[in-house]
């Protein structure tokens, strides 16, 4: 009881407005369904701002938007939830239920990576499926295997794009996701049509995530392992140098609670090359301020996505250098490790591709793609041992617990393939 009274105090406001979110949904599925359109619809954030993704009309960057939940206690219409103040339906004053996160991750098959660093900071998921294609898509089949690798089993299927078939279409479509998710982790999820585009059933979405996706316990006493997914500078050019303001870390708090001014260390940190030799130093710091979308807040717990400012040179941070390291308290993170031993649980076959392939063992000098927390790196094995134990020498270490679990991909047709999933042994 003291560590949920706990959580509360540190994620309200003087007002008593919870300003942090308390969970990250995650928004999955294959590309252009429809999830940046839907993050909009919920959150009034349209996440796709990077000059690529405007250019190209797809997410390729994790994106982040926060959005609140209503209840309007005098409506019995089925939309009584709604992200506003004010009542869609009677226009009268709402009752404040919480506020949550959206992580929307690529669908495009090349950016698999983004999305199975964007599941580690995900507490749930919805996943988004077309109505007027047919289903299950091939980004579809890997994403929805990515949540189950991954251990997210809370997920609402969302069966967007209904304007754009007629009654009998959306049905067959209905009846293609469920025969698509039978036998998964998403057998029993609720299936809910609406148009992102025109906002049609949005309340009704609003509400089954509500009901369906509780806050987590968190463990506010354990060691603090934050999971950075953005690194960046935010100086301009030709800032005096006496305006510069550190470098600033995004990314989702796993566990424990973290302060404005605690001493932090960030691993595996730099990279540093001298004869020929390279070596990885941690980076210790200080946090200076911490942020939940546009709010300033003192102390931070896990849920929503979360800003570090920190007092690094931002030379350290900038264009995401520092993503997928994890940062904590000093001298209490994991390992640090450039070799892994492994023990792979391999699919049968492989997902995503468009034939039916089947999963062969893990070679010698073979190349995988590993993703562990919010950390994507490429290793060669270079020793198979007995039980089909492999060793994998990485081309760029990880800081991570034994008990993290790690997703494996290798390249198929120029492509990284999601193939299995191990613990560090």
């Amino acid at each position: 009881m003291k560590a949920k009274n706990e959580t509360k105090d540190i994620i309200k406001k003087e007002e008593n407005k919870v300003i942090q979110p308390e969970i990250n949904i995650g928004l999955v599925g294959h590309v252009d369904h429809g999830k940046t359109t839907l993050t909009q619809a919920l959150s009034g954030v349209w996440t796709d701002t990077h000059s690529e993704e405007i250019k190209r009309g797809i997410t390729i960057r994790l994106g982040y938007a926060n959005f609140s939940i209503y209840k309007c206690g005098k409506c019995k219409d089925p939309e009584i939830y709604s992200t506003t103040d004010k009542c869609a339906s009677c226009g009268g004053n709402v009752e404040f239920i919480r506020k949550v996160s959206l992580v929307d991750s690529p669908g495009h098959e090349t950016l698999m990576a983004t999305m199975l660093s964007g599941a580690a900071i995900m507490d749930c998921a919805l996943l988004v499926i077309a109505a007027n294609e047919e289903c299950p898509q091939p980004q579809s089949k890997e994403h929805l295997m990515a949540l189950e690798i991954t251990g997210i089993k809370n997920i609402i299927i969302v069966q967007n794009k209904i304007d754009l078939v007629n009654q009998e279409e959306a049905l067959r479509n209905y009846d293609q996701i469920k025969k698509f998710v039978e036998g998964s982790i998403a057998k029993d999820a609720p299936i809910i049509p609406i148009s992102a585009q025109h906002g049609i059933n949005i309340g009704v979405l609003v509400e089954a995530i509500q009901t369906l996706f509780k806050t987590p316990t968190r463990d506010l006493s354990a060691d603090p392992i934050f999971l950075i997914a953005r690194s960046f500078d935010v100086n301009k050019p030709g800032n005096e140098v006496g305006n510069l303001v550190g470098g600033i870390l995004g990314g989702s708090l796993k566990q424990g609670k973290l302060k404005i001014g605690d001493k932090i260390e960030i691993r595996p940190g730099l990279k540093l090359e001298k004869e020929g030799k390279v070596t990885w130093h941690s980076l210790e710091t200080k946090i200076a301020g911490l942020k939940t979308g546009p709010d300033s807040i003192s102390a931070v717990v896990p849920g929503g996505s979360i800003g570090i400012l920190t007092e690094l040179d931002p030379f350290f941070v900038k264009s995401d250098n520092l993503t997928g390291h994890l940062l904590g308290m000093t001298k209490k993170l994991p390992d640090v490790y450039h070799e892994l031993k492994l023990e792979p649980k391999l699919l049968e076959r492989i997902v995503g591709a468009k034939d039916n392939l089947v999963v062969t063992p893990i070679k010698k000098d073979e190349h995988l793609m590993l993703n562990v927390n919010s950390s994507t790196t490429v290793g060669t094995v270079v020793e198979i041992k007995k039980n089909n134990v492999i060793i994998v020498k990485l081309k760029i270490p990880i800081c991570a617990d034994k008990k993290d679990r790690i997703t494996i991909s290798r390249v198929l047709n120029n492509r990284w393939r999601l193939i299995g999933y191990s613990n560090i042994s």
